[in-house]
């Protein structure tokens, strides 16, 4: 199959490399060889300004072998459908929206999506409820404005007006933290795909290749619920917790181990039966029955995501690297479980102290969970 024809300059720019030493790389820095390999052996045709075709957008994310023997890494694992509808969404003039519980990967998503696309993941607008509409239309330098009047140098210009002019895509974080008024900021952009100026009587017209990625996640439903006609703009896919106890142990392994180097901790890499011990007490304080199904516990008032699975390991290295021998054990991950598990310190406390003493104690493999549980009270 021919190449598609290439893209224009403006699509094609990247971010600017990073220094010598950042805590964290941005994804098409730290992915830029296999984003280049993609791309290099990419015969299939790809949508208006996009660097990579749909199908290569896919392997990005789930990884793969290429024919010049390339291995690409999974950036998400999880049913390969999902990514195929947020792909081919974004090919169309639909916006996306990942929705689902904090911590399933929806920003980690939202970020390798738009490096693959546009090949810069740094248009991001986050979501607070403090964000106001310059953050998505565009804001005045105000020394400018008032020496020389509205003119369209005086336009301190949004991620959202630089992803419409130059035709990239752009991310939109927890969009129902944001006032529901300012929300509606976006209906316009998204259906006419132009952002009016009234003072300068002007309008910025969406380049091809622009489109929005938003992320909300359902434990802030009620809180700025989305109107029914900025639903209608986007097109919703869920991302769901991992399916099962392998995968879920898969994505805080390599997630841990990718941390431990970006730190330069010095520690060994995360054992996988102490990761697999932190992601099963998760799983099953998450679903209110233990893994075999014999035994219902009490669930907390917490998420218990993945992401937080990761953070649980990463703070454990950190212990055992300067504190401890080295190697990752129970009493380096306890402390850290703790602080996930107990978010309200009287019901969550009560939960936590039921679930050691009815099933942490009771399983003879876990018998230094058990202890490091008593010693952490």
């Amino acid at each position: 199959m021919p190449k598609s024809p290439t893209n224009s300059p403006s699509t094609t720019a990247t971010a600017p490399s990073p220094p010598a030493e950042v805590l964290r790389q941005h994804a098409e820095q730290e992915y830029a060889a296999e984003l280049s390999a993609l791309r290099a052996a990419d015969d299939r045709p790809r949508p208006p300004g996009w660097l990579l075709s749909p199908w290569s957008v896919k392997t990005y994310l789930l990884g793969g072998v290429l024919a010049d023997g390339t291995e690409i890494l999974p950036k998400y694992v999880g049913d390969p459908r999902l990514i195929e509808i947020a792909v081919a969404t974004l090919a169309t003039d639909r916006a996306l929206l990942l929705y689902g519980v904090p911590g399933t990967a929806k920003s980690w998503v939202s970020e390798h999506l738009a490096a693959a696309i546009s090949g810069t993941s740094t248009l991001l607008i986050q979501g607070t409820a403090g964000t106001d509409e310059s953050a998505i239309r565009y804001g005045w330098n105000y020394a400018r404005l008032i020496a020389e009047g509205p003119s369209r140098d005086a336009i301190v210009p949004s991620p959202m007006m630089v992803g419409m002019e130059t035709g990239r895509i752009v991310r939109l974080e927890e969009l129902t933290r944001i006032g529901s008024e300012v929300q509606d900021t976006l209906i316009t952009i998204l259906s006419e795909k132009t952002l009016p100026v009234p003072e300068l009587n002007h309008e910025v017209q969406a380049a091809k290749g622009f489109n929005v990625i938003a992320t909300a996640n359902n434990r802030d439903r009620g809180v700025n619920e989305m109107s029914s006609a900025l639903m209608r703009r986007f097109n919703t896919v869920i991302l769901p917790v991992p399916d099962n106890l392998e995968d879920e142990v898969a994505i805080v392994s390599r997630r841990a181990a990718q941390l431990g180097r970006a730190l330069e901790l010095p520690a060994e890499p995360p054992a996988l039966d102490e990761i697999r011990r932190v992601v099963t007490i998760f799983r099953e304080l998450r679903s209110g029955i233990t893994e075999d199904g014999r035994t219902k516990i009490k669930s907390p008032t917490g998420s218990l995501s993945t992401a937080e699975a990761i953070s649980v390991v990463s703070n454990g290295m950190a212990l055992s690297a300067y504190f401890g021998d080295g190697r990752l054990h129970a009493g380096d991950l306890v402390s850290g479980l703790v602080g996930a598990v107990i978010k309200d310190p009287v019901q969550d406390a009560i939960v936590w102290k039921e679930y050691v003493r009815t099933v942490i104690k009771e399983r003879d493999d876990w018998k230094d969970w058990y202890r490091a549980s008593r010693d952490q009270g």
